[in-house]
């Protein structure tokens, strides 16, 4: 194609979005003017052939990389064989796309209930809890994020559930994060003990007896990639066990490789009652979710109808993407490489950023699952102010790299694929961006 081809194609892109696409999350008279064509690995391009490194994995889910080859031919396979199927029915593909993720949990998960999605399987995931315990109540943290549908949303904590609350039954509580404590915290085992003190002191005054479950995502995601302290997440399932309520980690944004490990809470003491899943299972390669049932609550609904549905459950499609890009993952080791990157590379290599600029407050993840606390005053930690954020996300993106950026935060979450090199070529930019776009800042 000629350069003027090319460009033609990024203009009509644009012009097409402005007057047709409705957006989520956005006022729509600002749109964006990004134009991504295609991508591979942990980059994109647009039609003229710009390129960037894809640190934002989009939504903070394409863990394989863009374009893997062989998830791309066991789609393009499957639909040449059967592009879709009632979820009534029995299908090879889903039989093995179930086998593959139940491998990968915990001893006594062995049904799966496949979604669209991350919100509907925590949607459905409560739906059990519920049916399962006869209870109503669901408890969750302010800082959290489980999807736009109603009962998901509702159990969200952050301002989009507000102008959404329709779903009855939710409490919210306030979850760790030292270095912005709720708790008067000031080390890690401190702000564990006082949190899992507020969530018993919560579960009392609600009453054991009316909460069927506590949702709670192993690492928040988008809330700040808050890696929960020692023994946290034990604590909770010991406060739950004492009351008969049920445990759902939600592991759509953490889960198949982002931490460095297939679920991310197999690097904590817990063992959940329901895992909710999407995003990492297929890379979001073809819309997917699920919910992974314990044998127990599976159990409820053999001679029981579970009143739940959706004409894409298990569609064949997204079957065939989750056999091929689990096969991928164990087959390349790439899991072993969000791990091996994200303690030898990335980590240092924030620390080392964090050292150079008094606008970053903090550096926390592990895996390919980091987030830059940026700070206006380094003593006191006001968040950096949204204008500000704002420039360095535009400035990111003008210097070739995508970013994640959510209220006073860069989320550093590249693929699992991505190499020492890359993630090199994203700290020199990093660097440049929060030393120019910052001055006069804090």
């Amino acid at each position: 194609m000629t350069d003027n081809l090319t460009e033609g194609l990024d203009e009509l892109a644009r012009e097409l979005d402005r007057d047709h696409v409705f957006h989520s999350w956005s006022a729509q008279a600002n749109p964006s003017n990004l134009v991504i064509a295609s991508g591979r690995g942990s980059r994109v391009w647009d039609h003229s052939g710009r390129e960037y490194l894809d640190f934002s994995s989009q939504l903070v889910n394409v863990n394989i990389g863009h374009q893997h080859p062989s998830v791309v031919q066991a789609i393009r396979e499957q639909a040449e064989l059967l592009t879709t199927v009632a979820p009534s029915t029995v299908n090879l593909a889903r039989g093995e796309a179930a086998k593959r993720v139940v491998e990968r949990a915990p001893s006594g998960f062995r049904k799966v209930f496949f979604t669209n999605g991350g919100a509907d399987a925590n949607e459905n995931a409560i739906r059990m809890a519920r049916l399962h315990t006869g209870r109503d109540k669901v408890l969750s943290t302010y800082r959290s994020y489980h999807g736009n549908t109603g009962a998901a949303i509702v159990s969200t904590g952050d301002w989009r559930r507000i102008p959404n609350e329709f779903a009855r039954g939710h409490v919210h509580f306030f979850g760790p994060y030292l270095y912005r404590s709720e708790f008067w915290a000031t080390t890690p085992e401190q702000e564990s003990e006082r949190a899992l003190q507020h969530l018993r002191r919560v579960i009392e005054a609600e009453g054991p007896s009316s909460i069927a479950a506590v949702l709670l995502e192993t690492i928040p995601g988008t809330a700040g990639i808050l890696v929960p302290p020692p023994g946290y997440l034990a604590g909770v399932r010991e406060l739950c066990d004492r009351h008969g309520i049920l445990l759902i980690l939600d592991e759509v944004m953490a889960g198949f490789g982002r931490t460095g490990r297939w679920f991310a809470f197999d690097g904590y003491d817990v063992r959940p009652d329901l895992i909710t899943f999407a995003k990492g299972v297929n890379s979001g390669y073809v819309p997917v979710g699920g919910v992974i049932i314990s044998d127990p609550i599976a159990a409820t609904f053999d001679d029981r109808v579970f009143p739940g549905g959706l004409t894409y459950s298990g569609h064949p499609l997204a079957m065939a993407s989750i056999v091929a890009a689990l096969d991928a993952m164990a087959s390349e080791g790439i899991v072993d490489n969000a791990r091996e990157i994200g303690a030898t590379v990335i980590g240092p290599a924030l620390a080392e950023l964090a050292e150079r600029h008094a606008a970053i407050g903090e550096v926390r993840g592990e895996g390919v699952f980091w987030a830059i606390e940026l700070v206006a005053d380094p003593a006191t930690r006001e968040p950096l102010p949204a204008a500000a954020t704002g420039r360095l996300k535009s400035a990111l993106v003008e210097r070739g790299l995508l970013p994640f950026v959510q209220d006073n935060r860069i989320h550093v979450v590249p693929p699992c694929v991505v190499t020492a090199d890359e993630v090199a070529d994203a700290m020199v930019i990093y660097d440049d961006v929060l030393r120019t776009a910052l001055e006069g800042e804090g």
